[in-house]
């Protein structure tokens, strides 16, 4: 997780906490989070960079809606950096 940025960080948690959610809904999320509009010119690619390097999968609900999950892989690096954080912040 070490070269994600910031954002496809923040994606990961997003779907991870969701249930098969489609690109409005972690767009409405981050929007909420980021308290500004997330342009479609940044969410996407973002998420298929995720898809790419395999931490996320995308499948397709109906012909103009996508889904996404993470893969396994994807779990096992929000694992990782979960007990990495908690190593500074479990004082």
């Amino acid at each position: 997780m070490y070269d994600l940025t910031g954002f496809q960080r923040d994606l990961l948690y997003v779907i991870a906490g969701l249930d098969e959610p489609h690109g409005l809904a972690i767009k409405d999320e981050l929007e909420d989070y980021y308290e500004k509009e997330i342009h479609h010119g940044r969410l996407y690619p973002n998420l298929d960079t995720l898809v790419e390097k395999g931490l996320v999968e995308k499948g397709q609900r109906d012909r103009r809606t996508n889904y996404y999950t993470l893969t396994r892989r994807g779990r096992r690096e929000i694992d990782a950096r979960t007990e990495w954080e908690s190593q500074y912040l479990d004082h």
